[in-house]
Order: structure tokens, then sequence, then C-alpha cells
């Protein structure tokens, strides 16, 4: 089941007690757990007596957070057996589950196969190795919460109803570079919302302009900047904004997808134009403003077809390069892709001239 399964599951049938929370998706766990909490929380306030629920049931004396890489099977147990005073069910939150041992695991079984009725014990991980016994026994007996990312036709649609919670009304374009980021995750997804909800007026839409001002980037380093030093061949300058990026705390990941995001605001243009679409019209339905469509047409014009193509490979390589084994250099990859780049357009433009 996904998050919102766990909200109706709770909802019809209470509180069970073995949960496996698993996914790479932080923002879902976390909502996973929130969904508990609340659950429990409101079983305490249920159970206990008026004289004591004056105040809020205290989580500190009926739930237990311990880190996989900083406990054992023996403290797991222990744990699982105190009795809760707040609640007749004791909660025991078992986080970053993937760094307990195999042994550990192991150990853990037979409680998976006969959990304490008063215990709700849950487990948390990004990633666990299926092929363990004690992890497939655990998915087995435990109602699983599938918290993994949202696939790229799913983003969409969470981003505009996240939006629509914080009164926001998304432009096609503003929801596009939302979309772009969404990648990296909800949590950075969030961030922005928030920001935007503070910064546009009440019932007025917010459009591209905002989400790249909200954004904070300092001036000179923008996605398209880059693409603009890029057409040109300008390999200094280009440099100098992947520089610049990495300095500000960008991640590596983020700044490729936002100039391959560019790039395809480029290839649409491109396609637009070369199907009778005037200038105006093809910037607008790439999505870009108004203020800004002279030049980005000037850009699209600089591209060839077969420079687009060559610039989708230099693509895939660096976002391979970055998950892979040369993670570690992120700095050299992205200087490696604006040379690419840049010698390509050079070339291209040489001929040209």
């Amino acid at each position: 089941m996904n998050v919102h399964d766990l909200q109706r599951q709770v909802t019809k049938d209470g509180l069970s007690s073995l949960y496996l929370i698993i996914g790479e998706e932080p923002y879902f766990r976390d909502h996973a757990l929130n969904v508990l909490q609340l659950a429990h929380q409101d079983e305490a306030r249920g159970e206990l007596s008026e004289e004591i629920t004056r105040g809020e049931p205290s989580d500190m004396f009926s739930c237990d957070v311990v880190y996989g890489d900083e406990t054992d099977a023996s403290e797991i147990l222990r744990i699982t057996e105190e009795v809760s005073f707040f609640s007749q069910k004791r909660r025991v939150v078992v986080k970053w589950a993937e760094k307990l041992s195999a042994r550990d695991g192991e150990l853990l079984m037979p409680y998976f196969q006969k959990p304490n009725a008063a215990t709700m014990l849950v487990f948390t991980a990004a990633k666990l190795d299926g092929r363990t016994k004690w992890v497939q026994l655990l998915k087995k007996q435990a109602v699983v919460v599938d918290c993994a990312p949202l696939l790229e036709p799913q983003r969409a649609g969470w981003i505009t109803q996240q939006a629509r919670h914080m009164g926001l009304q998304l432009e096609g374009p503003a929801l596009e570079m939302l979309k772009e980021q969404a990648a990296e995750g909800l949590y950075a997804v969030i961030r922005e919302l928030e920001k935007l909800a503070a910064y546009v007026p009440e019932g007025q839409p917010v459009r591209l302009l905002d989400v790249e001002l909200v954004r904070g980037k300092p001036p000179g380093i923008s996605v398209f900047d880059w693409s603009e030093a890029v057409s040109c061949g300008d390999h200094a300058r280009a440099l100098d904004i992947v520089a610049k990026n990495l300095e500000t705390g960008e991640a590596p990941l983020r700044m490729l997808g936002a100039f391959l995001w560019q790039m395809r605001r480029i290839w649409k243009a491109s396609t637009l134009a070369q199907e009778g679409k005037d200038q105006g019209q093809a910037a607008r339905q790439a999505g870009i403003p108004p203020f800004r469509a002279r030049e980005f047409m000037a850009q699209v014009q600089r591209w060839k077809a077969s420079d687009l193509r060559r610039a989708w490979m230099v693509f895939a390589q660096a976002d391979s390069a970055l998950k892979g084994g040369r993670a570690s250099q992120p700095k050299l990859i992205l200087d490696d892709v604006v040379i690419q780049l840049c010698q390509g357009m050079k070339r291209q433009l040489a001929r040209r001239g």
C-alpha cells in the first residue's frame, strides 16, 4: 500500500503491531510515520481519563526511536516488551533499518512471527536486501508501506495538489520547472512552494519568473545564462557559471536536470519554428516568458538538430557519471559537459561564418 492507503487502513481497521515503511522518497516515509504517530496519539486520547488528558499525551512515555547503525536486536526486543503508561500500545520506530546486521535481523525473526500486541514496531528504510531471510519474513508479516519516488507522469498532479493546498495556482511553465526539481525529492518542491506562497500575492497565478526568483539565485548564474554561453561557444563564461552554482550549494544532479530542461525547451521551440510557428508562438509554447522570448529564440537559431542530438548524448553520459563511479567528481563531470557542448557550437558557428 502507499501512504494514502495507510491512512484509510488505519482509519478503518486501527493500528497493527508490525509495519515496514520502505522506499527512496523521504517525504513519503516521514508522512507515513506521521500518519502512525497521529493515529497512536488519537488512540491514547481515547484511552486516558479526562484528568490525565488535560494536556496532550506525550510521546516521551509511549514512543522510542532507535537507529539501525546504533542498535541491535536485543535492544529492540527489550523496548518492545516495555509497558506504556500512556497508551495500551507502545510505539517503537527503527530508522535506517537497512543498517541492521544480518545477524540482528535473524534474531528478530521469531518476534516477526509473533509480535507483541501491546507494541507497534515500525521499521523504516530506503532499501532493504530482499534476498535475506529476515527481510523476506518482515515483508510477509508486516503492513508494508511503499514510499517509492513519484514517476515522472505522477509529478505534475502531486505538485498541483500540494500547490492548491497552499492556495497557489501554477501556470504551465512554472509547473514544468517544479517538476524537474521533483526529480531530486519532494521536500525540495515543498520548500519552493512554501516560498512561493509567501512571495506571490493571493489570487495571482504563479509564473515561471516567480519560481526563478524565489529560488534565490545570484544574478548572472541562471540556467538561461548558461544556455546562452554554451550556444555562443563561450566556454569560459559557461565554466564560470558551473563553478558559481556549485559554490552556492547547488546539487550537481539538480544542475544537470536544469540544463537538460532548458535544452528540451530549445529543442521544442526549434521544432515549432520548423513547423511554421512564428518566434513569439514558438517561445510561448516552449514556456518562455515574453520578456525573454527574443533572446531565447536567438539561442534556438544557433542550434541544429544534429547539435541537439549530440547534446542529448552528452547529458546522458553525464547523468550516468554523476550517479555512478565518478559521482565524487561533480565539477569535472559538469565541466566536461560544458567543454564538449561549447566545442561543438564553436565548430557550428565557424562553419556558418
